[in-house]
């Protein structure tokens, strides 16, 4: 079996090297090989080219863009409008694309996780950037009775604050701060987002979705303010495991 990721760039990916260690260590004969495309347009060829691909994941910036491309996807992946999962099946001379969103259990486990001493999940969170991971991750929260807030760089009707706006009050109502851009990530390890990280306080759960590497500058900063923090790779590996799981069921639509 033939398995693979579409992004750009892939320089940070985690997803080869673990499932190529999930492989080799399984004894599978399996391979999992990057596709760094600069258009989701080449998707198409991408697939001509690899006939024999069983799936793939989708990572930065193609999570909303792949979903014109599918022939099914799952009933929440819809509802939330981004896909980091394809499952493909071949028949009567076709391809068929079937997508998933496999990061909604992975964040939900890992922030379940990451609240497991505490008394309750907070009212409000922030959610930084507007992206496929933000949706997810806003669905999630909703579904655990945190209202959600998106920060972007740009004002719009979905979106609460700019970054240039936020103040201390917004720092304060907003216990759960959620970092869902590329920034902090390798090899741009020295960026971050841009929010007044002086209101914080030891009330505060700071979530990065960035896994590499593991203490960003925004967790950083939180952690100096005494926030509890929280990064990108447990979320991470528990997502893939739900993509193998896909990969690895039967055809129907996932929803569990």
């Amino acid at each position: 079996m033939k398995y693979g990721l579409i992004g750009y760039p892939l320089s940070h990916s985690f997803s080869q090297r673990y499932f190529s260690e999930k492989f080799a260590k399984e004894g599978l004969p399996h391979s999992y090989l990057n596709f760094p495309i600069d258009n989701i347009g080449k998707l198409q060829e991408l697939l001509r080219e690899n006939a024999d691909l069983d799936g793939f994941n989708v990572t930065i910036p193609y999570k909303e863009q792949i979903i014109p491309f599918l022939d099914e996807i799952e009933d929440h992946s819809l509802e939330i409008g981004a896909v980091n999962t394809v499952r493909i099946f071949s028949g009567s001379g076709k391809l068929s694309l079937c997508g998933y969103n496999t990061d909604v259990f992975g964040f939900r486990r890992s922030l379940e996780e990451c609240y497991a001493a505490e008394q309750e999940y907070p009212e409000k969170a922030l959610i930084l950037g507007t992206g496929g991971a933000s949706k997810a991750v806003a669905w999630v929260l909703r579904k655990m009775n945190i209202e959600p807030h998106f920060v972007s760089r740009h004002a719009s009707t979905d979106v609460y604050k700019t970054y240039a706006t936020l103040d201390a009050e917004d720092i304060r109502r907003h216990l759960l701060i959620v970092n869902t851009t590329p920034l902090g990530m390798y090899p741009r390890g020295d960026t971050f987002p841009d929010i007044p990280y002086r209101h914080l306080t030891g009330h505060h759960l700071l979530f990065d979705l960035v896994y590499n590497p593991p203490l960003t500058p925004f967790l950083q900063m939180g952690k100096k303010q005494g926030c509890a923090t929280c990064n990108g790779e447990k979320m991470l590996r528990l997502q893939a495991e739900k993509a193998w799981e896909i990969w690895n069921g039967r055809r129907s639509v996932f929803n569990s």
